[in-house]
């Protein structure tokens, strides 16, 4: 189940590639026009995102509950990089160029177990952040809390995405 899930976050965080791209080129998909074709665009993403999310529950567990050295707020860090995406599918003028770039980007990031920044996360509310552990091991955690200190800070919620990257299916109240 991990491998999937994690195939299933690197696509939908390349995903965007491909909607600015459509969205550039002004490609139609229903006959209701281009504009509604934007709409199904956006809220396939948003679908597809939710569905990602819910799928986490088929995680492995796991559990932190100490051991908290120091929390680093995560969000800004990935944005500018993440945009990336966003150049690359407005320069691209061919389908198949961006798709040769979408598969090398995917490869990219799936062998490389990064972080599986998207920002539609953000819109679910979810924050990104690294916890560096007392043994100096840093983890990249996508939680709804907002942490504003390491005293008695525990995630009993977590979900195993790989080796460092985790995601928190705790109720904030």
């Amino acid at each position: 189940m991990k491998r999937l899930y994690r195939i299933l976050l690197d696509f939908n965080a390349i995903s965007l590639l491909f909607v600015v791209y459509l969205i550039k080129k002004h490609n139609p998909i229903c006959f209701w026009g281009i504009d509604f074709s934007y709409v199904i665009y956006i809220v396939g993403i948003m679908l597809f995102t939710f569905i990602c999310l819910v799928l986490s529950r088929f995680l492995p567990d796991e559990l932190i509950s100490g051991g908290i050295k120091e929390v680093e707020l995560a969000d800004s860090s990935y944005l500018p990089s993440f945009l990336g995406y966003f150049f690359v599918a407005l320069s691209v003028e061919d389908g198949r160029v961006l798709w040769s770039v979408a598969i090398i980007i995917f490869i990219f990031t799936y062998y490389s177990q990064i972080l599986y920044f998207n920002p539609l996360f953000l819109i679910f509310r979810y924050r990104f952040y690294y916890i560096t552990m007392d043994n100096g091991m840093k983890l990249f955690i996508l939680s709804r809390k907002t942490i504003k200190s390491i005293d008695g800070l525990a995630f009993d919620s977590l979900k195993r995405i790989n080796d460092y990257t985790f995601i928190d299916r705790s109720r904030v109240k």
